[in-house]
């Protein structure tokens, strides 16, 4: 079942967000002191996936224009328009209006965007090989413990984007893979994911509080360098032939 993967991801998300909004008690010091260290960590995942890339110039280029592509498209306030009418159907104003936005956006980007869940879900569609999302679902479904006892019920319905995202990622694999071949694909991969990892650093920033980073306008950037693979790799072989007449 090539869903089965990305179901059980959602499911863990949905249990730990559960955990961590049943343990209210949790020291706000405690909380604080794990929200850094996770902070730092998801920093650090980016910066090992982000350096893994083959061409800086894809990277860049690809943050250039999908940067611009996400500010036309104010992506990052559509999210947060999504989560805040989700927050009016849940009855979570009473919770604390404005935290229900922020747990939604934050975690919906931080499980979305990654080497795993590109990587997971495609393994997931083309093999029925679910051992990267199992691996991934631990890892989400602790954090979301941990955001949903600092940032509320919000954590819970970032579950709902992660099944649609990663879900269609499996289904369409196989297309994938019959349209750009292994080769193409695997570079491909590489670098959506070393460009996903630049926007995790974003992430890492944005829960230290250290700078305020519009991670969402910057997601196009992915689809930006998927596309800039197959497109860098058909100028190199026109100028090769170019040089060599």
């Amino acid at each position: 079942m090539a869903l089965w993967g990305t179901i059980v991801n959602a499911a863990a998300i949905i249990v730990g967000g559960l955990l961590g909004i049943c343990l209210p008690g949790i020291p706000e010091r405690v909380k604080r002191t794990v929200m850094q260290g996770l902070g730092l960590a998801v920093g650090v995942l980016g910066l090992s996936m982000a350096l893994k890339t083959d061409n800086l110039l894809i990277m860049i280029v690809s943050l250039v224009i999908g940067g611009l592509l996400g500010e036309w498209l104010q992506i990052e306030r559509r999210l947060e328009q999504a989560g805040e009418w989700l927050e009016r159907k849940s009855g979570a104003l009473s919770k604390g209006r404005g935290k229900f936005a922020e747990g939604f956006v934050t975690t919906t980007l931080i499980y979305c965007v990654g080497a795993m869940a590109i990587l997971g879900s495609i393994d997931s569609g083309l093999r029925h090989n679910h051992l990267i999302l199992y691996t991934k679902s631990m890892l989400d479904g602790f954090s979301s413990i941990i955001f949903a006892s600092t940032l509320g019920v919000g954590v819970l319905f970032s579950a709902l984007p992660v099944f649609v995202y990663q879900g269609a990622i499996a289904l369409c694999a196989s297309l994938i893979t019959l349209l750009v071949g292994d080769e193409m694909l695997g570079a491909m991969i590489k670098e959506v994911s070393a460009v996903g990892g630049v926007l995790i650093i974003g992430i890492g920033l944005n829960v230290l509080e250290i700078k305020r980073v519009h991670v969402g306008n910057l997601l196009p950037s992915l689809l930006i360098a998927a596309l800039s693979v197959p497109l860098s790799q058909k100028l190199t072989l026109l100028y090769h032939m170019w040089v060599g007449s």
